[in-house]
């Protein structure tokens, strides 16, 4: 059985073309439902009926699993069993009749603009790991990039004269976005000062932002030092890098952007995605009315 799932994960990386976090994400689901059937004595995926999918989704449920997580479950497993019928490994697809799961949609936090300035200025300047955490704290909140897309930026991505980087993001779909002058002063800053302190030749590989070794930096790195600056920023909140992104959005949404225009930046295939900041931006004025009006 765990054979199917390595060539499913195969065709989604090196024909499909899928991110590998996405690759990962299907995986991971797939693996569940794997311990599931080797402890309910399942030995072929023709054993699996709708029926089975149905007490794994009711576990799940006695779990207190998020909907959120529920759908994607979900949609792993249609992925893969039409994948399973289309090459004839199985007689029936069992995810046919599956229900659509119900998404409890979850407003993302935001922080204010007084709350981004405080992080911002939190590096110090002086040495070359408070010069490089500045320009990517500045980079983070002036794209409203992902992490995975901030880490993979090259040196030929930065157009400053067009003030613009050049991003890959899901599926590799490239995308242009603005970037703002105190991001292109601060990366300037670092490109000239503190990069060449990281940099080894053999292992940089043109990457912009790069660790101790010369390399790229790591996932695990940002988030560190984002969560890091928010406490020297000291505010009372955890601070992730996402957050950073979602008040990008807001911000530009409070502003007067137009929907579609922050849809682009954002990379969203879909503005469903992206219209869930326009509820963000609606408490916010609900909570300025509340704040400010004599009656509220």
């Amino acid at each position: 059985m765990e054979q199917f799932v390595k060539e499913f994960i195969s065709i989604l990386r090196y024909e499909k073309n899928l991110s590998d976090n996405t690759a990962k994400s299907y995986q991971s689901d797939l693996k569940q439902l794997l311990e599931y059937c080797m402890e309910n004595k399942i030995s072929d995926w023709n054993q699996i009926k709708s029926r089975t999918l149905a007490e794994f989704f009711e576990t799940l449920r006695k779990n207190d699993c998020s909907s959120a997580t529920t759908a994607r479950y979900m949609t792993s497993f249609k992925k893969f069993f039409q994948f399973l019928e289309e090459n004839k490994f199985i007689e029936k697809n069992p995810t046919t009749t599956l229900g659509r799961v119900k998404l409890s949609r979850k407003l993302p936090s935001v922080l204010s603009v007084e709350e981004i300035e405080k992080i911002l200025n939190a590096p110090s300047t002086e040495d070359k790991s408070g010069l490089r955490d500045k320009a990517i704290l500045e980079m983070f909140y002036s794209s409203g990039l992902r992490v995975s897309e901030l880490i993979n930026l090259k040196i030929n991505d930065l157009y400053f004269d067009e003030e613009v980087v050049r991003v890959f993001g899901k599926g590799s779909k490239e995308r242009i976005v603005p970037m703002g002058g105190s991001a292109i002063k601060w990366i300037r800053e670092y490109l000239l000062k503190a990069r060449p302190l990281f940099e080894k030749k053999e292992k940089s590989q043109g990457y912009i932002f790069l660790n101790n070794r010369g390399t790229k930096i790591s996932r695990t790195s940002i988030w560190k030092l984002v969560e890091h600056y928010g406490k020297e920023a000291g505010l009372q909140k955890e601070i992730h890098p996402h957050l950073f992104r979602h008040s990008f959005a807001t911000h530009l949404l409070e502003g007067g952007a137009d929907l579609r225009a922050v849809q682009e930046m954002l990379g969203h295939s879909d503005i469903s995605t992206t219209q869930i900041y326009t509820h963000v931006d609606r408490q916010y004025i609900k909570q300025i009315h509340k704040d400010h009006h004599p009656r509220g």
